[in-house]
């Protein structure tokens, strides 16, 4: 099932491109006291959900995409974990461009580990990119993105995909220059997810999923992830031997080379197989 936040936090159900609104079922989340929990409800919910999106969207009238406005499909995400360099080609290019990247920060995945980036950053394709220092390089980088979908600890990698939710693209928007990834990396508006969440079922092994991006019609990054260095379920592995990771937690996997600047007025078109395609402007 592919699900979607839209307009004035309106839950939707996309079927043949088509959003059919289903927001009353978000009742039965409940209400929460504080203190509030670290969780995404809907996410930790998501089973019991399923069959009364689909109930709703069979009886809902459908609405194109393109009339609304997508917000992200996570709204709550406890944590936003991301792997660095986890691409080989992108670690060489960074490693080439000594202007560009501060040697300090170029060292294999398996020495730099993971990072974390404010929840505060993260939108949807349609609230767009807003550029926050226009005298320093903006620079693009499309990622899958995995969602969690049950609280765990120390999990196996072999067991890894049995924890995961869903997944969407991410939009890992950095400011290039000294200071340490999470600080650069979590500006406002620098975390785009969408354009919506698609099940793990839908997706089934993601270890083979060609995406691309294209600023303005040129592409700039295209790839696969089965080149990532370390892979989805060694990913899940990694970051829950220091966190435990609840539902909604999203882990942004990588991005690979042919990372590049933008500015206000870019558009950005990110595509992943099995998932779909967001269009971002960069404001």
């Amino acid at each position: 099932m592919r699900i979607c936040r839209f307009n004035d936090d309106r839950l939707g159900i996309i079927r043949e491109g088509r959003i059919h609104d289903v927001t009353p079922v978000a009742k039965e989340l409940g209400t929460f006291s504080y203190p509030l929990p670290r969780f995404d409800p809907m996410i930790a919910r998501l089973s019991e959900l399923l069959p009364l999106f689909d109930r709703f969207a069979r009886t809902s009238p459908p609405v194109d995409v393109s009339e609304v406005k997508l917000l992200s499909p996570i709204a709550n995400p406890g944590k936003v974990i991301a792997a660095p360099v986890n691409y080989q080609k992108h670690l060489e290019e960074a490693a080439a461009d000594t202007k560009t990247f501060p040697q300090h920060h170029v060292r294999r995945i398996h020495e730099t580990g993971l990072f974390l980036k404010a929840t505060s950053s993260v939108v949807g394709p349609g609230e767009g990119v807003q550029v926050r220092f226009p005298d320093r390089r903006t620079d693009h980088e499309i990622e899958l993105a995995v969602v969690i979908g049950k609280s765990c600890n120390e999990v196996a990698a072999s067991a890894a995909l049995d924890v995961v939710a869903g997944y969407l693209i991410g939009l890992d928007m950095t400011v290039r220059g000294p200071e340490e990834r999470s600080l650069r990396k979590s500006v406002d508006s620098y975390t785009v997810l969408g354009p919506w969440f698609v099940t793990a079922d839908e997706i089934g092994d993601p270890s083979g999923l060609p995406f691309e991006l294209l600023v303005n019609g040129e592409v700039r990054q295209s790839a696969n992830t089965r080149d990532l260095v370390i892979d989805t379920p060694g990913l899940i592995e990694f970051a829950s031997k220091f966190y435990t990771l609840e539902p909604g937690d999203v882990l942004l996997t990588g991005t690979p080379e042919g990372v590049a600047p933008v500015k206000p007025g870019d558009r950005i078109r990110a595509t992943i197989d099995k998932i779909g395609t967001m269009d971002v402007l960069v404001r």
